[in-house]
């Protein structure tokens, strides 16, 4: 099972135990993903009411990462688990598999859910300013001032949904309990998956590189490496941490594309 299953498990919970519309209960089930974009775009879209409390849950839980996931991993691996390592063999990537890796994905996540297209468009945008090489000021300019432009515009657009009639309620508590049922689920999950993989596998893979699979990067691939390297100094597994990072940050657009796809018709 990945965190997408672990998603519709946390809708499950909102929908039949809490009194959560279905859409409201989609909208919950998206912050254990770990992606506060995605979290704001499909609860913009389906749960209004509820945009201040689920990206209040979803940044909370993206920033407690070092905190949530090492106990996690810990309860589901051994301290020979944590210590297997994971070889790294470095390849040159040339100048236009870099180039072409954002159109690729961004073409192939508009066919596939074309949902998505918006939220995975400005995702692989910014890697194509930073990699096509010829728009350097403006690849600078994403990076550093228009982020602080649009951080700061996003908190004072999400602050009007954060008045007190709508956030100070006891349904908040509720949705930032299944905030933390979903991301402790899906890392958990992530690690299981793993554990399980590893099964048929010659060449074992160390199981905590599964709970990197969520889209708080990089934060959650260097607590990964973190653990490996106190279970042994010299286990650098951080590139493969990295790689599961990156493929869930698609993978949480590509889900909230799909629940837009799925629900929007409700």
């Amino acid at each position: 099972m990945t965190w997408q299953q672990m998603m519709i498990i946390t809708m499950g919970i909102a929908y039949y135990f809490f009194g959560f519309s279905i859409k409201e209960a989609a909208s919950i089930g998206i912050i254990g993903a770990a992606d506060g974009p995605t979290s704001i775009y499909v609860a913009n879209r389906f749960a209004p009411n509820l945009l201040g409390s689920i990206s209040v849950a979803a940044y909370s839980y993206m920033s407690l990462v070092p905190i949530i996931q090492p106990p996690v991993i810990r309860l589901l691996t051994s301290e020979e688990e944590r210590r297997i390592p994971m070889a790294y063999h470095e390849k040159r990537v040339s100048q236009s598999a870099k180039i072409l890796f954002p159109i690729v994905v961004t073409l192939m996540a508009g066919v596939l859910v074309p949902a998505s297209a918006s939220l995975i468009g400005f995702l692989m945008f910014g890697n194509l300013l930073r990699e096509s090489g010829v728009v350097d000021r403006l690849a600078k300019g994403a990076q550093n001032e228009l982020a602080n432009i649009v951080t700061i515009l996003l908190g004072l657009a999400i602050s009007n949904k954060m008045t007190g009639g709508e956030f100070l309620r006891p349904m908040t508590i509720g949705i930032m309990g299944l905030g933390l049922v979903a991301f402790v689920l899906d890392t958990a999950m992530g690690v299981l998956a793993a554990k399980v993989l590893n099964v048929f596998l010659t060449q074992k893979v160390n199981p905590m590189i599964g709970a990197a699979g969520i889209s708080a990067f990089p934060m959650s691939s260097r607590v990964i490496q973190k653990m490996a390297a106190k279970a042994d100094k010299n286990n650098f597994i951080l590139m493969q941490a990295v790689g599961a990072n990156v493929s869930g940050q698609i993978g949480s657009v590509l889900a909230g594309g799909l629940l837009l796809a799925f629900l929007a018709g409700l």
